[in-house]
């Protein structure tokens, strides 16, 4: 476990001992922590809470890589599993918030909040840890922001493409992408959901205080609009997903044009050899010599070819496909 002290309000980091984190965690008026453990649980490890002297009964999900992600306000310490998008997936950070201490725990460097949570620090001089606490829920919802957008241009850009020249790699794409927003969604929405209830709960106090009602009415309406993000991505590839399925009917229809216009053609064809074969007297008595051979057998064959591709000319179905190629 590396446990980092992040200064006030220069952002700068200084790496401690945990007893020195325990015993600044029971003595500082203002600090923020930073734990980092290893990507692999050891289950023979001790928990964080009780390594940094803060256990209690209720935070046994504190520092565990199972905790779903959730809200709660446990009398003066509020804990938090914070969903965070890193790499195209999904990682959780927990925080721990008083109005003495922040303590954040992340695993190896996938959660990669570290550094921009130091320039946040250094931009806005939070003046306690509930306000760096806010910082870090604003900034673990921008990475959901961003990744919706950035799925959301990559989802235009296949649309467009697809108009230009239909590949089957284009759906395999799509189909990622629609996954993509999916997940984005079921990550968000109960932690949002969850946290909504237990910010308006606190807000209805009326020894909540007005600067922090701000800052939840803020974080609030940024959740809201990161929602509309992912949902207009979700939208999205549901419309390209149409786009795709319509430029398919549409190439479908001119096979089946092309297919018609054939039809056209050789059905009278196929007419007049059936009729013509047709062992009937007339047929075998009347018709002997060559010329009436030529006359009927190929003359009426050419007919019927001139006049269907004439009829076809003169048809929509015929400029329709024109107008394609």
């Amino acid at each position: 476990m590396i446990v980092t002290v992040v200064s006030v309000p220069d952002g700068g980091t200084t790496t401690v001992s945990v007893p020195e984190a325990r015993r600044r965690l029971a003595t500082d008026p203002f600090l923020l922590l930073g734990v980092e453990l290893p990507e692999t649980e050891d289950p023979a490890e001790e928990p964080v809470v009780r390594r940094l002297g803060l256990d209690d009964g209720d935070l046994e999900w504190f520092g565990r890589q199972d905790a779903s992600p959730r809200a709660e306000f446990l009398g003066d310490t509020a804990g938090f599993v914070v969903p965070v998008v890193h790499e195209g997936r999904i990682a959780h950070v927990h925080a721990l918030a008083s109005e003495r201490f922040l303590v954040v725990v992340h695993w190896g460097r996938r959660a990669g909040l570290a550094g921009v949570i130091q320039a946040q620090v250094r931009r806005e001089r939070p003046h306690d840890p509930v306000a760096t606490l806010f910082l870090l829920l604003q900034e673990a919802l921008s990475t959901f922001r961003r990744a919706a957008v950035d799925a959301l241009l990559q989802v235009e850009e296949l649309e467009d493409d697809m108009f230009e020249g239909r590949r089957p790699e284009q759906v395999y794409r799509l189909s990622q992408l629609r996954r993509h927003s999916a997940v984005l969604h079921h990550a968000l929405l109960p932690y949002l959901q969850g946290l909504d209830e237990v910010i308006t709960r606190r807000m209805m106090s009326r020894d909540f205080p007005v600067e922090r009602q701000r800052l939840a009415q803020e974080f609030q309406r940024a959740a809201r609009l990161v929602l509309a993000d992912i949902e207009s991505l979700q939208d999205a590839t549901r419309r390209a997903f149409a786009s795709y399925g319509s430029l398919v009917a549409g190439e479908q229809n001119g096979v089946i044009n092309r297919l018609a216009i054939v039809s056209v053609i050789f059905l009278p064809l196929s007419f007049l050899t059936g009729f013509f074969g047709m062992n009937f007297e007339f047929l075998t008595n009347r018709l002997e010599t060559r010329d009436e051979f030529w006359l009927l057998a190929v003359g009426l064959q050419l007919v019927a070819v001139v006049g269907s591709l004439f009829l076809l000319h003169r048809s929509r179905i015929w400029r329709r496909l024109r107008a394609d190629d």
